[in-house]
């Protein structure tokens, strides 16, 4: 096979809304955002940036960076300025298969970012997948499956209108939830005990605080609902507070994960060495493509610590976690969570992946087995392409 060079970089931000009943629902919600996070910043749907890389034989591998400022800490502007001024050097002119050789220069020149960095590694998979007319998870080892679990999100709202959305899911086959609380204890304690008792013992669970409480109330309201079977509890305190998560974690038999305080592989080594851990949460900006990702998974699984993928991606990157997924499904643990399907009114894909029963079919095809949608790309871009060559 001959060996293929990327000749040029195409970067394009876009702005996506919500469904209108989503944007319905969320008006509703808490903070007008479904969650509890400390957050002023308005959320009606989606900014992303697509990348587009060329080979010099006329293929285009695609990667895709979900943006929201009081997770991201960047805008799509800022992630295209960063590439252009910088990241593309290291892309330009290699090979996409050569994915540890870039994400070490990337490493080396720029500090963190890990957003503009896991764009254009998971642009390099699809590109590699379609030089060699292979799945981007035959690139990962193969996949283990092409059925994947999906989890479903819970909105925080009144236990009543949670109950609601959690019976639609459940009737459409979902066994995994996804529950937003940190209205206070009490009201978490409630929303928790009517989900086991409605569902039943058949369900998993598992709880998202959205950095809602201090260390100490923390521990007090994970302890309140461990007796109804939690598989995990996210981000139970503020990003930044390491030694908070550390000290949750010692005190409660829950297992925590992170999620806003969570971007690179560093970040989850660190998390891991404190022992304020014991599930990786992973998606394409963290910790910084698929390359990255896999380094996270294997030392969560030298650990014997669960994985969750989690994003709320349109369908180049929903395709992408399904074949991360794919490719180390017997690592995980957990079902994935993709709400980009459920939330935006359009996932800029020609053939849409099949979500049904409560599970996700890795899409067939070279690369992530989705092509873009020229014409919805072209209807929910926000500026021009910025375009990057040799």
């Amino acid at each position: 096979m001959k060996k293929t060079r990327i000749t040029r970089i195409e970067l394009t931000p876009l702005y996506v809304p919500f469904h209108r009943h989503v944007r319905e629902l969320m008006a509703r919600s808490a903070g007008g955002l479904g969650m509890a996070i400390p957050a002023e910043e308005e959320w009606s749907g989606g900014d992303f940036v697509l990348c587009a890389l060329h080979d010099e034989e006329g293929r285009v591998g695609w990667g895709e960076a979900f943006v929201w400022l009081p997770e991201t800490g960047a805008s799509p502007g800022q992630i295209i300025d960063m590439i252009r001024a910088s990241l593309s050097r290291y892309v330009l002119g290699e090979s996409p298969f050569s994915v540890e050789r870039i994400a070490h220069r990337m490493e080396s020149n720029v500090a963190r970012s890990e957003a503009a960095k896991g764009l254009l590694d998971m642009a390099c998979y699809d590109l590699a997948g379609k030089t060699a007319g292979l799945g981007a998870c035959e690139l990962m080892g193969g996949a283990c499956t092409r059925e994947i679990p999906l989890c479903a999100l819970v909105p925080l709202m009144d236990t009543g209108s949670m109950l609601g959305i959690g019976r639609m899911f459940y009737d459409e086959g979902y066994r995994s939830f996804r529950l937003k609380l940190g209205t206070n204890i009490n009201d978490d304690l409630e929303k928790v005990r009517s989900f086991r008792e409605t569902f039943g013992n058949g369900i998993r669970l598992r709880v998202d605080y959205n950095q809602a409480y201090s260390a100490a109330d923390a521990v007090r309201a994970i302890k309140a609902i461990e007796p109804y079977g939690i598989d995990f509890a996210e981000q139970p305190v503020r990003s930044a507070d390491y030694t908070g998560m550390a000290e949750v974690q010692r005190r409660v038999a829950t297992p925590v994960m992170a999620h806003e305080g969570c971007f690179s592989l560093r970040d989850f080594i660190t998390l891991v060495e404190l022992g304020a851990v014991r599930v990786l949460g992973v998606n394409s900006e963290r910790p910084g493509g698929v390359t990255m990702a896999l380094r996270a998974i294997a030392v969560a699984e030298s650990r014997s610590m669960g994985v969750v993928i989690h994003n709320q991606p349109l369908g180049i990157a929903s395709a992408m976690h399904l074949h991360l997924a794919a490719a180390r499904y017997h690592s995980l643990g957990h079902a994935v969570e993709l709400f980009g399907h459920v939330m935006l009114e359009d996932d800029l894909i020609v053939s849409a992946i099949d979500y049904s029963g409560g599970t996700a079919r890795l899409p067939d095809g070279p690369g992530w087995g989705v092509e873009p949608d020229t014409a919805a790309l072209e209807k929910y871009r926000t500026a021009e392409t910025t375009i990057i060559t040799e």
